[in-house]
C-alpha cells in the first residue's frame, strides 16, 4: 500500500510505501503499550490502594462468595431432603416389614437402636456438615437396601403360605353342620363293636351342599360298597381327602376344583345310619384327624357339637 503526502513545504510530492511488516509492527506496538499501561495501572492500585479498585475488586470477591455459598445451600438443602426421603422410606419398609411377618408368622429380630437403654435431655440442634449429610445418606441407602432384601423373603414366605393354605384342608366341607362322631376309637354305630373312626362326621339334612376343602384335583368319584357315593380328592404332597356317603356328585375324575368349590351333596349312601357326611384326610394314604387341619381355619370354631 502506498500513501502519497503532498504539501506546501514540499516541494515535491513524497511517495510512502507501507508493508505489511510495517502494519504488523504497529499492531503489535498498540497491544505492548495497552498490556504495559494495564498492569501499570494493577501495580498502582495495589501498591496504592486505590478506593474505586479496591471496591470493585470487594464486590467481586462478594459475588463470588455468594454465589459459591449459595451453591453449597442449594446442594445442602438437595441432601436434607434427600436424608429426609430416605429415613420416610426406612419407616415405610418397617412397619411394612412388621405387617407382613405378622401375616406369615415370622419373628422379626429386633433392631440394636431399639433394644438400646434410655436416654434423654434438652434438644439442642447440631446441624450437619456436607460430608456427615453424605455419609447419613449412604447409610440409609444400605439400610433401604437391606429392608428391600427382607421384604423379598418375606414376600418370598407369604406367597409359600398362600399356597400351602390354599393345599390344606383348612375349610369345613359342610356348613351350618353339627360334629357327629370324631376321629378315632369308637364303638360301631351298627356293629356295635370297638373300631377305629379315621375320619370326622358332620351331620346335616339331605341335600345339604358338600365343599373341598382345599385346592386339588379329583382322583376319583364312584360308588364304594362302604363309603357310599365318594369322591377322593389330590391335594399335592400326598395328602388327600375323602368325602363319602353323598346323595349326589358333582364332580369327575381328573377335574381340577378350587378351595371352597362345589363338589356334592349331604346323603346315607352306603354303610350309614342316617343323613351326614363323613370327611377323611389322609397323608400317604394314612389316615389323619382332620380336626388338626380344620383348627388352623377361621370356620372350626362355628362346629356345632352334640
Amino acid at each position: 500500500m502506498q500513501i502519497i503526502l503532498v504539501s506546501r513545504h514540499l516541494k515535491a510530492a513524497r511517495t510512502v510505501t507501507i508493508m505489511p511488516r510495517h502494519l504488523a509492527a504497529a499492531l503489535f506496538l498498540f497491544l505492548a503499550l495497552v498490556f504495559a499501561t494495564s498492569a501499570l495501572f494493577s501495580w498502582l492500585s495495589v501498591h496504592l490502594r486505590l478506593p474505586i479498585v479496591e471496591d470493585l475488586m470487594l464486590s467481586l470477591q462478594q459475588q463470588e462468595h455468594q454465589k459459591t455459598q449459595d451453591h453449597l445451600n442449594n446442594n445442602l438443602q438437595l441432601m436434607a431432603t434427600r436424608l429426609g426421603e430416605l429415613q420416610g422410606k426406612v419407616m415405610q419398609l418397617d412397619s411394612l416389614g412388621e405387617r407382613i411377618s405378622g401375616v406369615v408368622g415370622i419373628k422379626r429380630q429386633v433392631a440394636a437402636d431399639a433394644a438400646r437403654r434410655g436416654q434423654g435431655g434438652p434438644y439442642i440442634a447440631a446441624p450437619m456438615s456436607a460430608n456427615e449429610l453424605q455419609q447419613e445418606i449412604d447409610r440409609l441407602a444400605q439400610e433401604v437396601d437391606q429392608r428391600s432384601d427382607d421384604l423379598a423373603y418375606l414376600e418370598l414366605k407369604l406367597l409359600e403360605k398362600r399356597v400351602k393354605d390354599r393345599l390344606l384342608p383348612t375349610i369345613l366341607p359342610v356348613k351350618d353342620a353339627s360334629l357327629g362322631s370324631p376321629f378315632g376309637h369308637r364303638a360301631d354305630p351298627i356293629a356295635g363293636l370297638r373300631s377305629m373312626h379315621e375320619g370326622m362326621d358332620f351331620s346335616a339334612e339331605p341335600g345339604t351342599s358338600v365343599v373341598v376343602a382345599a385346592d386339588g384335583v379329583v382322583l376319583s368319584a364312584a360308588y364304594h360298597p362302604e363309603y357310599g357315593n365318594l369322591i377322593e380328592v389330590d391335594h399335592g404332597e400326598g395328602l388327600t381327602t375323602r368325602y363319602a356317603h353323598l346323595s349326589r356328585m358333582e364332580v369327575q375324575a381328573g377335574a381340577l376344583i378350587k378351595r371352597g368349590a362345589l363338589i356334592g351333596a349331604v346323603g346315607t349312601t352306603g354303610r350309614s345310619t342316617g343323613p351326614h357326611l363323613h370327611f377323611e384326610v389322609r397323608m400317604l394314604g394314612v389316615a389323619q384327624n382332620p380336626a388338626h387341619f380344620l383348627k388352623q381355619g377361621d370356620e372350626y370354631a362355628l362346629v356345632k357339637r352334640r
